[in-house]
């Protein structure tokens, strides 16, 4: 049987480079996707360390036509895709009273739409195979909410509907369609932050540290196997505990 092919979002750093070199590693031929392709051919070349078949492929969520194209490219190299992770998201945080439309806008364009989008492209061919894995990587955000950023919850709060109703409709045909939901993992995003922020985030984990990519990467891994063959519509905490 040829290798399946693992289409991943987002996948130039962070989460997204995780869970594209996780899956590399484990045996699938993987397209890498990101919105520059300086950053993609970086990234892609760790992979083809590990997968010499690896592919990149430049890819703007906000933008119908590169989404297209992007997914044209893939499947003219590859014949198919097998499984899609959608992982690309952006953060424009500030109180809601004050948030420019503008803010909200790009949110919920790159994150909601793009993945609705993104997944458009991969349904008729997974329908025709009767085969298929979708795995959103929404928030604990989208889960509990968080101040000053009404935005990114809404979105990753609308991922977790869209993986819901997705896998209600694509059931029959033998597509899952799950999401994984992290909580403060340890990347460019967090390091941001004071280690006084930091030190108040880490009191309300009960593991009583911070997750790594590679912690949500083994999550997408299970999700796309066929060990969870039976497990649809689920949403998979990986959060240390600090919300249940």
């Amino acid at each position: 049987m040829d290798k399946r092919v693992a289409f991943v979002t987002g996948a130039s750093r962070g989460i997204g480079r995780a869970i594209a070199l996780s899956l590399a590693n484990a045996g699938y031929d993987v397209v890498a996707a990101a919105r520059t392709i300086e950053e993609n051919e970086e990234a892609v070349a760790e992979l083809r360390a590990v997968n010499p078949s690896a592919m990149a492929v430049n890819l703007d969520v906000t933008s119908p036509d590169s989404i297209k194209a992007a997914f044209e490219k893939a499947v003219k190299e590859k014949s198919r895709i097998d499984i899609l992770v959608n992982n690309a998201g952006v953060t424009r945080d500030g109180l809601a009273m004050r948030m420019k439309p503008a803010d909200w806008d790009l949110v919920l364009r790159s994150n909601l739409d793009g993945a609705f989008l993104c997944t458009q492209q991969v349904l008729a061919g997974m329908m025709r195979k009767r085969w298929g894995r979708i795995v959103n990587i929404t928030s604990i955000v989208g889960q509990a909410g968080s101040a000053g950023q009404a935005n990114y919850a809404a979105s990753k709060a609308g991922l977790i509907g869209l993986t819901k109703s997705l896998a209600q409709e694509m059931a029959s045909r033998a597509i899952t369609v799950n999401a994984v939901a992290p909580g403060y993992i340890d990347t460019d995003m967090t390091r941001v932050l004071s280690e006084e922020v930091r030190g108040k985030i880490m009191a309300g984990v009960p593991l009583g540290r911070m997750g790594t990519a590679e912690d949500i990467a083994s999550a997408v891994k299970f999700l796309v196997s066929d060990e969870a063959s039976y497990i649809t519509g689920h949403v998979l905490a990986v959060n240390g505990g600090m919300y249940m």
